[in-house]
């Protein structure tokens, strides 16, 4: 018995998909495409929305410190320096790969965005 010219195996690329996309074996496309140029870039840009969700859960936090009198105006002086000293790290990083703020908010369907928007 031959195939015919629309069957494939499962996990061979296809001519007519971009960058030699796969299908499983219900014929379903595979979902990760990845691309041996963008994968430092979409690996920074993961680990960069990562940290800045950290980045944005740390300064809430210490916002409420700050409103409740928890903290030492050392202490004040320090964690404000240090997100100062984050937020311009992360935007050197996001110059670096060429990378906008809103790159790092990743849509979550009907969750909405993941970062809140300012």
């Amino acid at each position: 018995m031959t195939a015919a010219p629309d069957d494939h195996h499962a996990d061979e690329p296809h001519a007519d998909e971009p960058h030699g996309g796969r299908r499983d074996r219900s014929g379903r496309r595979n979902r990760l495409d990845l691309e041996p140029d963008t994968v430092e870039r979409d690996l920074v840009k993961l680990v960069l929305t990562v940290v800045e969700l950290l980045r944005q859960l740390m300064e809430r936090q210490a916002l409420r410190r700050f409103d409740e009198g928890d903290l030492t105006e050392e202490q004040e002086e320090r964690i404000g320096l240090t997100l100062m000293l984050l937020g311009d790290r992360m935007a050197e990083l996001r110059d670096r790969y060429g990378l906008r703020p809103e790159d790092l908010n990743l849509d979550l369907g009907p969750l909405g965005p993941l970062l809140p928007r300012d």
